[in-house]
């Protein structure tokens, strides 16, 4: 079994936590099933989001961040490969708010986030290293869609994310 029955609906939380599918998969090849670092904390108001990876490769510079949360989410989440920098915040309330209105199930972010305040109020999973009042230099907008490398684990788009209080998990496109 490649995936157990999820829901690309944001909405519909699957049953199985991220422990549950650690038993499940943990026989999967690396290139199958990977489990993220417990790096990230938590500063969306949800706490649990699953959905099919887009993903962002930029480095204090959030322009590529910007487009992709002012785009249709369609129940995705976005992973940001931001290099681990914590000099600058990628992404903060007002981004936020719009990945929240335009349909985003969470963001994950390999650096720094701001706004605290305004993240906690969007109905969207945030994950991030750590919080950074600095906002970001527009020098180099990044790359969209690319496979990135987060805190030494690979993301491709397509994938699925599923996050959860004990933690996040990259698979293989879940089976629908």
């Amino acid at each position: 079994m490649i995936a157990p029955e999820l829901t690309a609906d944001a909405g519909t939380m699957n049953p199985l936590s991220t422990c549950d599918l650690c038993d499940e998969h943990r026989n999967d090849p690396v290139d199958r099933f990977r489990v993220l670092p417990p790096v990230f904390r938590d500063y969306g108001a949800r706490t649990q989001f699953h959905g099919t990876v887009a993903t962002v490769q930029c480095h204090e510079d959030n322009t590529s961040v910007r487009e992709a949360v002012h785009s249709a989410g369609h129940g995705r989440v976005l992973v940001v490969d931001g290099g681990g920098s914590l000099r600058r915040a990628l992404l903060g309330g007002n981004l936020a708010a719009a990945a929240e209105k335009n349909g985003w199930a969470g963001v994950v972010i390999d650096g720094a986030v701001r706004d605290l305040e305004e993240m906690r109020r969007c109905q969207i999973g945030i994950r991030a290293l750590g919080l950074m009042p600095m906002a970001t230099d527009k020098r180099y907008p990044g790359l969209s869609n690319v496979s990135i490398h987060v805190a030494g684990v690979w993301v491709h788009p397509g994938e699925w994310l599923v996050a959860d209080e004990d933690g996040i998990i990259v698979m293989a496109a879940a089976s629908h």
